[in-house]
Parts: structure tokens; C-alpha cells; sequence
């Protein structure tokens, strides 16, 4: 299965990439890690070093890409974040907000929020894919846990001219894993062997430029 749809399809649908109208990506942040491991392709200290920033809106959602290069997704090194509620989360600019996976998260042989034992509904969803450096293996670590704070967030509307409502700002603090390598404990809930910790920063301006191509 293509990364593309593993991982946008997995967060939204097909319909939210077909309609997202991606900013140009210019901004400044930061991604590392100090031991991370992506089975049989990284295993040690990590620096993403991003230079592209862009927010994909898409009705009350918007997919935020921290990301090396400006190339696809699928050949490039970065980290998404998905944010299920854009009013939602600008009344809580400030506040810690936890991350979970998406129920759409479901490797083969998983139902649909099998993995996250019902607790799927945190506002925010995350991933590092290393489709650049890890292009063989097709890495993509999913956030099972952490936290993200928004300082400031992108209104979502593409045809937005207030500048200050263009802006989104934030850090996180991720723990990342391959949900292929879930294991079931004794009391029936899945657990992440390996898994790491990313922590990052970005700030960038909305920037519309051409929509998103679904399809190469």
C-alpha cells in the first residue's frame, strides 16, 4: 500500500488531501531526537532539519507538515500533525493537548481503534514518516502518545487577509512507534515496543500556493 494513502488516508480521508490547498513553506522549527529507532533503517540520534512548512486545510481540520526538502511526502523526511478541530484547538492556544492515535490507524489483521483501546479521541494526531531516508522500508512512526501546544493557530481558511489569523506557532513532544509492531499485554491493551521521542518547534505564515495533487 502507498505511503500517501497509509498516512493522509489514514488521519482524514481521500477527500481531505483532494481538496487541501498546501502554504509555500517558508517558516522555522526544529525536529530531533536523541535515540531514535525505525527497524532496519535508523537506530541513533536524529535532526530532521526543516526548511518546508505548510498547513493543508481542509472544513474544520488542518494537516500540518514539518518537513526536510519540498518535495512529496512520499520520498521526503518529516512530521505531520493533524488537528480534528480547528475551533477547537484556538480556544485552547497555550494549553498542553495530548496526542493519540488516530482510529484509522489499523495495520492488516487490526479493526479500525483496535490499537488505541478506545482512546482515540485526542485532538491531535501525529506521525514522522522517513520516506527519504528509510525509502526501502517505507517508515512511518505514528505518534501513541505525547503532547503538542499551540501558541498560535491558522484560522484554516485559504482566502484568509488578516495576517495575525495566518500564523500558527507550536512545540511538541512526541512518542513515536510502528503500530505493525503492537504486542497485547496481559490485560488485553496494545503496547509499542521501541518506541522514541521526537520534540520539535515550528512557526510559519499561511501562504497559499497550488492545491495538493492527490496522484502523482
Amino acid at each position: 500500500m502507498r505511503l500517501h494513502r497509509v498516512l493522509c488516508g489514514a488521519f482524514a480521508g481521500a477527500a481531505f488531501l483532494a481538496g487541501a490547498c498546501v502554504s509555500v513553506g517558508e517558516g522555522k522549527g526544529f525536529a530531533k531526537s536523541d535515540n531514535l529507532f525505525a527497524k532496519d533503517c535508523w537506530n541513533g540520534a536524529f535532526d530532521l532539519q526543516p526548511d518546508f512548512f505548510a498547513a493543508d486545510p481542509f472544513r474544520d481540520q488542518v494537516h500540518i507538515r514539518v518537513q526536510r526538502g519540498n518535495d512529496l511526502l512520499e520520498v521526503s523526511d518529516g512530521v505531520v500533525i493533524l488537528v480534528d478541530s480547528i475551533e477547537d484547538v484556538r480556544s485552547r492556544l497555550g494549553e498542553e493537548l495530548s496526542v493519540s492515535l488516530s482510529p484509522g490507524i489499523a495495520p492488516p489483521g487490526f479493526a479500525p481503534g483496535e490499537l488505541c483501546g478506545g482512546e482515540c479521541d485526542g485532538p491531535v494526531h501525529a506521525a514522522l514518516y522517513l520516506l527519504d531516508s528509510c525509502h526501502t522500508q517505507n517508515t512511518v512512526l505514528y505518534a501513541v502518545s505525547g503532547t503538542v501546544v499551540f501558541d498560535e493557530l491558522f484560522s484554516g481558511n485559504p482566502n484568509e487577509d488578516d495576517p495575525k489569523e495566518k500564523f500558527s506557532s507550536g512545540r511538541f513532544v512526541l512518542n513515536v512507534g510502528d503500530p505493525r509492531e503492537a504486542v497485547q499485554n496481559d490485560a488485553g491493551r496494545y503496547t509499542f515496543p521501541e518506541t522514541s521521542v521526537i520534540e520539535g518547534e515550528f512557526e510559519f505564515f499561511f501562504q497559499r500556493g497550488q492545491p495538493a495533487q492527490p496522484f502523482p
